[in-house]
């Protein structure tokens, strides 16, 4: 069975100020995300489904799906705040979305086969995909333990030059299986590395850490463990304005009490995204480099 992409694409781009993920960056107008669905037709991926929000799904279904059509199989799932599950309901004020747990489970009706979740605005490079779709079509252990995946990427990779990032530090153990994935949502890059500023003080940080770039593969099974974090997480921040339900926090909550392990798999390419519209400058050169080197085509879907 071939494996599926699911590209969160629902964010709202409040610190890009607008759609960043329809945003051209290539140089015939391709996005972020047009090169994450290459890589991944080239690694042998059969499905592409894109977590889009209500609002701007015809916008969508035209600059985007519409593009892939004959290419691979293209699929949809829509997050909306007021999908909660029994008992809960959104609280007075709430817009903010409820974060990446809740985005993956918006798709639970459309992915049954074993899937690789990102981000619509990262980019991730051609061998991270062709490492993944390797584990995820390989056969795991029946051992009654969930065995899921990612690839990891280094911090100082992954900073802005335009203010703070969010990302999931990981460690690894001796065996190189992930260990233990920490939320740090304000981190700064600085003249020795970088420091996360949801602490007083702040915490340093090195910039050779391993952090979590939301490139995880999984194995249908974790819409049941999503299920259950997101509603222990409703009942804990239910009444929050703000709070999100994070993949890689729960991820590591299915490590700590047993019920999963994740294999970190190192990439030979280099991550960029887009969090600020500063960044875009260094996005689109970077393409543009990739481009020139012939690792791209100059035109995608020509």
């Amino acid at each position: 069975m071939k494996p599926t992409l699911l590209i969160l694409a629902a964010g709202m781009g409040s610190r890009y100020g607008g759609l960043k993920q329809l945003d051209a960056m290539g140089p015939s107008g391709e996005v972020v995300l047009d090169y994450s669905v290459y890589d991944a037709i080239r690694a042998g991926f059969g499905k592409v489904v894109f977590v889009i929000r209500r609002d701007f799904e015809e916008q969508f279904r035209t600059q985007i799906g519409a593009k892939f059509g004959d290419r691979i199989e293209v699929d949809y799932a829509f997050q909306d705040i007021n999908d909660l599950p029994a008992g809960f309901t959104l609280p007075e004020g709430r817009t903010k979305p409820w974060g990446t747990a809740h985005a993956v489970l918006a798709a639970e009706s459309v992915v049954h086969e074993p899937f690789l979740m990102i981000n619509a605005d990262d980019f991730y490079g051609r061998d991270a995909f062709a490492k993944i779709a390797a584990d995820l079509t390989a056969v795991h252990a029946d051992d009654g333990k969930s065995h899921y995946s990612m690839v990891g990427f280094y911090l100082k990779n992954t900073l802005s030059d335009h203010g703070s990032v969010a990302r999931g530090v990981c460690k690894r153990g001796s065996d190189g299986m992930l260990s233990s994935v920490t939320e740090m949502t304000k981190i700064f890059r600085t003249a020795t590395g970088a420091e996360n500023r949801e602490t007083d003080p702040a915490l340093p940080l090195t910039g050779e850490e391993v952090v979590s770039m939301n490139f995880f593969g999984f194995t249908p099974d974790i819409f049941g463990h999503l299920r259950a974090a997101f509603t222990e997480f409703l009942k804990v921040n239910g009444q929050d304005q703000k709070a999100e339900c994070y993949v890689p926090k729960e991820v590591d909550v299915l490590i700590q009490t047993g019920k999963a392990d994740v294999t970190v798999l190192e990439s030979n390419d280099s991550w960029f995204g887009v969090t600020y519209p500063e960044d875009k400058a260094d996005v689109v050169a970077a393409i543009r480099a990739l481009v020139a080197a012939g690792a791209y085509p100059q035109s995608l879907w020509a």
